[in-house]
């Protein structure tokens, strides 16, 4: 349904539903666009946890809000509409926080609240426009949140969700000269910060993963199961950028940077670490998830989660997570 249409079969029974205070009917007419919702949420706050947090405020303010929808707008606008707003106003809250133990204010901050998206929790529908591959990787995840918050959703509902000024101007209450103005900006960002070879953000999505990415992603994982530091190396370009988080401050710009990184760091030490690795994707991006054992454990434990973006066959971006305090990403916490 179009918001200048005729009053869809959703919108009808939505409106019935909140008359009559079923409150089971609503939940079924506001569930089924979670999904969509909580990525919408996801790229506002790069957050998976957030974003689900987000979400459900976002159900629970539609709750409180039921009695203002006309059927003047899709639901699903509606919907969206409370979910920036939701999202903007948990953004001024966050920029006040104060930072949690081991957190680094101002250093690596567009890193600061990343978390890595479980591919399973996308919306099903292979039609959904929203979940465009290239607007759930990480380059551009990180890249969205260089915006100010409110540059940031009008990007998101213009340039992702493709809505018309005049719908976000009015999502966002603010004039159409506003939004356009806003959206010019944030192009200009976006082209500042994402890699020369990136894709178009608007080009047309792709889900399933290459040849180049399921080869570059199986030898990445061999490399680790032989504790191959040389070829793994091999894997990398020359102008890698590698992060390993929550900690902000291992941003390296160079594989040798990288390199040097994990070798001062203890890691493959020949006849020391005993690397298995299980291919798996998140934010529809190749991804390892890393199990080590030491001398001191007795079986492979999970160690991180690493997200590869491959470029010309090679590792162009490694984005590392602790993926030990993340339930969500359903990793077993040992290798068998």
């Amino acid at each position: 349904m179009t918001d200048a249409g005729p009053l869809g079969a959703d919108e009808a029974t939505f409106i019935a539903a909140v008359r009559a205070g079923d409150t089971a009917r609503f939940t079924l007419l506001t569930e089924r666009h979670r999904r969509a919702l909580q990525v919408h949420c996801y790229r506002m706050l790069a957050n998976y946890e957030d974003a689900q947090d987000m979400t459900q405020e976002t159900f629970l303010r539609a709750w409180n809000k039921r009695d203002t929808f006309k059927g003047n707008a899709a639901l699903r606008t509606w919907l969206y509409r409370i979910a920036t707003n939701v999202c903007l106003d948990f953004l001024a809250k966050r920029k006040d926080r104060t930072p949690l133990p081991g957190e680094l204010p101002d250093s690596g901050s567009e890193l600061w609240y990343l978390q890595p998206y479980p591919d399973r929790m996308l919306p099903e529908d292979p039609q959904e426009t929203v979940v465009a591959r290239e607007t759930i990787e990480l380059a551009f995840v990180v890249a969205v949140q260089h915006l100010p918050p409110r540059q940031r959703a009008v990007f998101i509902l213009r340039d992702v969700l493709g809505w018309p000024a005049s719908k976000a101007a009015d999502a966002l209450r603010v004039t159409v000269a506003s939004v356009t103005s806003a959206l010019q900006r944030a192009r200009v960002t976006m082209r500042e910060r994402l890699p020369g070879r990136r894709l178009d953000w608007r080009s047309p999505a792709t889900h399933e993963l290459s040849r180049d990415e399921r080869g570059v992603l199986k030898a990445y994982i061999d490399a680790h199961e032989r504790n191959d530091l040389d070829a793994l190396t091999s894997l990398l370009r020359d102008d890698l950028r590698f992060a390993m988080l929550p900690d902000p401050g291992t941003v390296t710009t160079t594989a040798r940077d990288a390199v040097d990184g994990w070798v001062s760091g203890g890691l493959f030490r020949p006849g020391h670490d005993d690397w298995r690795g299980t291919a798996t994707t998140v934010n529809r991006m190749p991804a390892a998830a890393l199990y080590l054992r030491t001398p001191e454990a007795p079986e492979y434990r999970l160690f991180a989660i690493a997200v590869l973006h491959v470029a010309d066959g090679r590792i162009a971006e490694l984005t590392g997570f602790d993926a030990g305090d993340k339930p969500w990403l359903d990793l077993p916490p040992a290798h068998v």
